[in-house]
C-alpha cells in the first residue's frame, strides 16, 4: 500500500506509543497474503509446516456446532484453560481486560453478566489458544501480541460506531452479537482493489488484506441485525518500528438499508475530495 497508489477508504491506525515494537518481527511480504506478525490473533507460527494455511489464527472460525465446545458468539473455544501449557518456561498474565465493545444480554455467561461488554483473553489463554493450534510462539512477545490485538478491535469498532452514528443521527449505541474471523476469504471490495492493483500497478495497490473479520451487530432500538466487513492492511512501519495497520470498516451490502448508506457515505467523500482538489 504505498503512498503513490490508489486504495480503500481506509482508516489508518497507529499503535500507541506505549506499545513497544515486537522484537525482530517483520511484515510478511504482499505475494505472500500472509497476515504481519503484529496481529496477534493471526500469528504464523515460527516454523509452520510446509502446508500450513498463510492467514490463520488460533481462534476457530469456522461456524461452530453446538456440541463443538466453541463459543457460536465468538468462535473462541470454551474450554481455554489459564494453566500453563505443557513446557511453558515464562509466567503470563491471566488478567482478562474487558472491552468497551457492548454485546447482548446472555444472562447463562458470566462475562456478559458481570460487564454487558465483551472480554478479550488473557495473554495465558491467547499461548494455550496458539499452542492447540501447534503454533510455535515466543512467550516474551504475547502481552505485547494481545494488546495490539484488543487496541485493533478497540479502533474497528469507533469505526463501526461512526457509520451507524450516520445511520441513526443519534447516539444510540450498538451491540456487537457476534464475530467471525474469515482469513483467505477476500471480500469483494478488497477482491476488486487487487484486481485493478494488477491492471494498473502504477494507480492501484496489489496489497491484499492479511485478514478479515465479520461483525454482527444489533440495533437495541429495532433489533435488527447488520454485517459489518473489516479488512485489515498493513502500512510501513514507523521510523521507531512500530507498526502501522489500515481499517476498511463497512456495513456489508446485505440490505437496501446498508447499499443506501454506503453511497450515501461514498458520495459525500468524493464530493469532499473533490473540493479539495480545487482548492489546491
Amino acid at each position: 500500500m504505498g503512498q503513490t497508489s490508489s486504495q480503500p477508504q481506509v482508516q489508518p491506525v497507529q499503535m500507541p506509543a506505549s506499545l513497544p515494537p515486537m522484537g525482530d518481527h517483520h511484515h510478511a511480504s504482499s505475494s505472500s497474503g500472509s497476515p504481519p506478525p503484529g496481529c496477534p490473533m493471526h500469528e504464523k507460527a515460527a516454523a509452520p509446516p510446509p502446508a500450513a494455511a498463510a492467514a490463520k489464527c488460533p481462534v476457530q472460525h469456522d461456524a461452530p456446532s453446538a456440541s463443538s465446545g466453541v463459543n457460536p458468539h465468538n468462535n473462541m473455544p470454551n474450554d481455554l484453560t489459564h494453566m500453563p501449557a505443557p513446557g511453558q518456561a515464562m509466567e503470563l498474565p491471566t488478567e482478562r481486560v474487558i472491552s468497551s465493545i457492548p454485546r447482548p444480554s446472555t444472562p447463562d455467561e458470566e462475562q456478559a453478566a458481570a460487564s454487558g461488554k465483551w472480554e478479550y483473553p488473557s495473554p495465558q489463554q491467547f499461548y494455550n489458544a496458539l499452542v492447540r493450534k501447534g503454533w510455535e510462539t515466543p512467550e516474551e512477545h504475547v502481552e505485547t501480541m494481545v494488546e495490539i490485538h484488543n487496541f485493533l478491535n478497540e479502533e474497528a469498532w469507533n469505526e463501526v460506531l461512526k457509520w451507524e452514528k450516520r445511520w441513526s443521527g443519534s447516539d444510540e449505541t450498538p451491540e456487537l452479537a457476534r464475530l467471525q474471523g474469515k482469513p483467505g476469504q477476500l471480500s469483494p471490495k478488497a477482491r476488486m482493489h487487487l484486481s485493478l492493483g494488477w491492471l494498473l500497478p502504477s494507480k492501484f495497490s496489489n496489497e491484499p488484506p492479511f485478514d478479515r473479520h465479520d461483525w454482527i451487530i444489533r440495533r437495541p432500538s429495532t433489533g435488527e441485525e447488520v454485517r459489518y466487513v473489516i479488512d485489515y492492511y498493513s502500512a510501513p512501519d514507523n521510523p521507531d518500528g512500530s507498526p502501522v495497520f489500515s481499517l476498511d470498516v463497512r456495513p456489508a451490502l446485505d440490505s437496501v438499508g446498508s447499499v443506501t448508506q454506503r453511497i450515501s457515505v461514498a458520495t459525500e467523500e468524493a464530493w469532499k475530495s473533490f473540493r479539495e482538489s480545487e482548492h489546491r
